[in-house]
């Protein structure tokens, strides 16, 4: 993504549902402690904790490109009228056979913004805007056997399961299985 695009592009990323918004936004100031407790809180983001992090990292990489890389960057996720950062998602490129680019997406949502309906429609936000901006055919996501709840978020996004990768993590002492999920260009947005 083009730093100076991102921020304008941004702008009008939104998904009315009820009486709530969901929309993408850069990251700002403030949103720094809400970095800060993923990195430090035991099981704040569930299966995807990995042990206590430097909590300088998201102060030292905000001031660095206030989170939109070129090649990687995070969004945060807010729900209106409330006005409040539910969480955050993340991007990163990736590269098949040394030709096709694509992205790789995440999303970390506070407990209390879970099982609303957020998290699926900030995924697809994510997509679709990373579809008008940028020449990526696919995109995919990863998850846990044990998430079915971010196995359905992910099928609401859009994304189709494509597998099982065998033993791609270290988590909890043991080597885990993981589940990969695409969405391609093609692919109809729900949105």
């Amino acid at each position: 993504m083009d730093e100076a695009e991102s921020p304008a592009g941004l702008a009008g990323i939104a998904h009315q549902a009820g009486d709530s918004t969901v929309r993408l936004r850069p990251v700002a100031e403030p949103d720094l402690a809400m970095f800060r407790r993923f990195l430090t809180e035991p099981g704040l983001i569930g299966l995807d904790w990995a042990g206590f992090r430097d909590p300088g990292v998201p102060a030292r990489r905000y001031a660095e490109d206030s989170f939109l890389g070129e090649g990687d960057g995070r969004l945060i996720v807010q729900v209106e009228p409330e006005a409040a950062a539910a969480g955050l998602v993340s991007y990163r490129s990736g590269i098949y056979g040394g030709r096709a680019p694509y992205w790789e997406i995440g999303i970390a949502l506070l407990p209390e913004w879970r099982g609303r309906g957020i998290g699926w429609r900030a995924q697809a936000l994510l997509c679709d805007y990373l579809f008008a901006h940028t020449p990526a055919q696919r995109i995919q996501a990863g998850t846990h056997a044990e998430n079915p709840a971010e196995q359905r978020s992910l099928e609401k996004a859009g994304f189709q399961l494509e597998g099982v990768i065998r033993a791609c993590e270290f988590r909890a002492g043991a080597w885990r299985d993981g589940w990969l999920y695409s969405r391609l260009r093609d692919d109809p947005s729900p949105l």
